[in-house]
């Protein structure tokens, strides 16, 4: 069970952070709990802004600063201009984090700072070389440190009342395409339109995966009926995105499973 007491105790030896905010359930009670401890004068959320992130993504970060009167700092990252991120090998995330740290070390020197991530124990055990960038930079991870699984983060952020708490997982646009096809603004583009699509007709679950001019669509189980129900909508949304067929994954949601691609080649 993640300890809040060892977190705040962390936090305080660290005295001055700069939090890698994505927005998401992690990062955001990370931040929260940062601000909450240490004030604001100590703390400064940012979020790296490219094609990568959903633009909703980027409005929801602003607006979570907001409505918790946090220092928030928007941060262009251009993690396009690296060949080896473009290439979209396994090791993707490993330039994605090191462009991230590569913004974001300043601004924490500037403040006497320290970079921490919301990463949790459980992403320890998926295919997340980025972590490595990460910690080969100096950041930190905290909530690890800490004890926080994924689900002690959902329980402890509804305790503190945080609307994040059942926010549904995300992750940056590029997690869309398969290992060896290119991280184009064009096809990241598409995925956003197609997501933003399905979203406003209700599912929030959910991963739409990039094929060339074929959309593999991913929804949790108990959403799949209503789905087919609903095709004709699902289709119009999805072709509004510029894909040509649209397919329907009757495995369901699975997050990061094209990781399976490194496993079983």
């Amino acid at each position: 069970m993640g300890d809040l007491a060892a977190l705040r105790r962390m936090l305080r030896v660290l005295d001055r952070v700069v939090v890698a905010f994505s927005g998401g359930a992690d990062s955001a009670f990370l931040a929260w709990v940062a601000a909450n401890t240490l004030g604001n004068d100590r703390v400064l959320a940012a979020t790296a802004v490219s094609p990568s992130l959903a633009p909703s993504e980027l409005a929801d970060c602003e607006a979570l600063a907001g409505e918790w009167g946090m220092p928030w700092l928007p941060v262009e990252t251009r993690e396009l201009d690296r060949p080896e991120y473009v290439a979209n090998g396994g090791d993707r995330c490993y330039h994605c984090k090191a462009e991230l740290l590569g913004a974001l070390a300043p601004l924490a020197a500037d403040r006497g700072a320290t970079v921490v991530l919301g990463v949790n124990l459980d992403d320890l055990g998926d295919h997340r070389p980025g972590q490595t960038a990460a910690a080969e930079r100096g950041a930190r991870f905290p909530l690890v440190d800490s004890g926080f699984t994924k689900s002690d983060v959902r329980e402890e952020s509804r305790r503190l009342g945080l609307r994040t708490w059942d926010k549904p997982a995300g992750a940056c646009l590029a997690s869309r395409l398969p290992y060896g096809t290119a991280v184009t603004v064009g096809r990241l583009s598409a995925v956003a339109v197609a997501e933003e699509g399905l979203r406003r007709l209700g599912f929030s679950q959910l991963r739409v995966r990039h094929y060339g001019d074929l959309a593999r669509i991913e929804l949790p189980p108990p959403d799949l009926a209503a789905a087919v129900a609903r095709r004709d909508e699902l289709v119009a949304a999805v072709r509004e995105a510029g894909y040509r067929y649209v397919t329907l994954d009757l495995e369901g949601f699975r997050s990061g499973n094209l990781n399976q691609a490194l496993l079983y080649p």
